[in-house]
């Protein structure tokens, strides 16, 4: 990932225990169309990789939290006219692992944040980002700085001593 990598995730680790978040153990990459077909290739890009991991026991939490995910991104951060057809730079998942901590983090070209907890009573939509809270440690957003543009929505997992 580079310094690509360092700049997407450079927030994330404020307000956690510290440890040295630059030692990536692993850590994978997958560009995604703005398409709605783009959430299936991001859970079968994140099965493949956890498994490949060995940390698969995880899978249904992040499964679920990288569906949401994304498709908020898709919904709400890529241009509709984008989203049935044309170019628009990609929504792009990254995972990471580190000893004790897995991060999924979607980047998307756009700067508005997420709005979390946003749906009322009975609506169908708005809360995904409800699910990320619960399903995942730690969740937040930050824009993008330098040549890159846009935002990038991560969530982190905890993952138990081996």
């Amino acid at each position: 990932m580079g310094t690509e990598g360092s700049t997407v995730l450079s927030p994330v680790w404020r307000g956690l225990p510290r440890f040295d978040s630059s030692a990536v153990s692993n850590s994978a990459s997958c560009a995604l169309p703005p398409r709605f077909e783009a959430v299936r290739t991001a859970r079968r890009f994140t099965g493949i990789t956890l498994s490949q991991w060995g940390v698969q026991h995880i899978f249904d939490n992040v499964a679920l939290v990288v569906s949401e995910l994304v498709t908020n991104s898709l919904r709400y951060a890529t241009p509709t006219a984008h989203v049935d057809g044309g170019y628009e730079p990609p929504v792009r998942l990254h995972l990471m692992r580190w000893t004790t901590r897995l991060v999924c983090a979607v980047r998307d070209p756009s700067e508005e944040g997420p709005l979390a907890g946003e749906a009322a009573p009975g609506d169908e939509h708005g809360r995904g980002l409800l699910l990320v809270d619960s399903f995942s440690d730690a969740w937040g957003w930050h824009p993008l700085a330098g040549a890159l543009h846009g935002k990038v929505v991560w969530a982190l997992f905890r993952l138990p001593r081996e």
